[in-house]
């Protein structure tokens, strides 16, 4: 009789915590919830903004113009046959997607925290609901590069895509789980010190010169210290940058062995991300 009674019950509040609880009957329960969230994140971003969406467009290409002016022209970054321009866009467009995700879901916790204390759901919808809203401005970035990569080709530039291309979409997963896993890292370290938002935009800021966003990796091989240049090509996120510019603009290094470095490190991270997420979320509430 009391089996029958437990099985009644939709949810059981223990004291029992597991290392890892990523529940997906749970946050499939949610998907609702989980929609709700991005179309708030995408309506809401640039609602009372005056150019709105077209943030989406300016951004990338101010970016790039600024980069091709700076490194390419004064700094004599080559490129090899592919147009400086197009080459920093690329770049550009991937960097933003991994920044935008690590740098929302990094506040999770403080800027949800009235919510928090309110109603249970699944927390852990809310960073994923940033990084699939976000998909929405990489996809739209990426449509502005595709344009660019015509009217480069219509112009006379040689440009191919790689055969590999179908390991974008991997690309696009790595980077989505590096995000959100720094991110929830750092949301949860920022209930406790909150002087960790500073420093992140501080760091992010830095990371990204350290990334190969604006130069590829040949150029840091030949012009930076060794010791810099090593750190620069163990960088994940380079391997992620110069897999893009790979696989889209058939230029750049492209390694097999440091491919699964890779994805390994960003599924590391994740992982760590979700454990340290998931304990924090329990007693959050008392230190936020």
């Amino acid at each position: 009789m009391a089996n029958t009674k437990e099985d009644e019950w939709l949810y059981t509040i223990s004291a029992k915590r597991k290392l890892i609880d990523f529940n997906f009957k749970e946050i499939w329960r949610y998907k609702d919830l989980l929609l709700l969230f991005v179309k708030r994140d995408i309506v809401t971003l640039y609602k009372q903004t005056v150019l709105g969406p077209l943030w989406y467009l300016i951004q990338p290409l101010f970016t790039s113009v600024i980069f091709t002016l700076i490194f390419n022209n004064l700094g004599q970054i080559q490129t090899g046959t592919v147009p400086p321009f197009l080459f920093n866009l690329a770049g550009i467009t991937a960097w933003n997607y991994f920044r935008d995700c690590l740098n929302n879901t990094s506040s999770t916790f403080t800027k949800n925290q009235n919510i928090f204390g309110k109603v249970y759901f699944p927390r852990v919808i809310l960073p994923m609901s940033i990084t699939i809203s976000n998909l929405l401005k990489f996809g739209i970035q990426l449509l502005i590069f595709v344009g660019f990569f015509v009217y480069y080709s219509v112009i006379g530039f040689e440009l191919s895509i790689n055969p590999n291309i179908f390991l974008f979409p991997v690309y696009v997963v790595i980077m989505a789980l590096l995000g959100l896993g720094l991110g929830m890292i750092f949301s949860s370290l920022t209930t406790k010190y909150r002087d960790l938002s500073v420093l992140l935009t501080f760091a992010v800021q830095l990371l990204m010169y350290v990334s190969a966003v604006p130069y590829p990796m040949s150029e840091a091989k030949a012009k930076f210290p060794p010791l810099v240049a090593k750190l620069v090509e163990y960088n994940p996120l380079t391997q992620i940058m110069e897999g893009f510019r790979y696989m889209l603009l058939d230029t750049g290094e492209f390694n097999s062995s440091r491919f699964l470095y890779t994805l390994f490190i960003s599924l590391f991270i994740f992982l760590l991300g979700l454990i340290i997420f998931n304990r924090t979320e329990k007693s959050f509430i008392d230190t936020v």
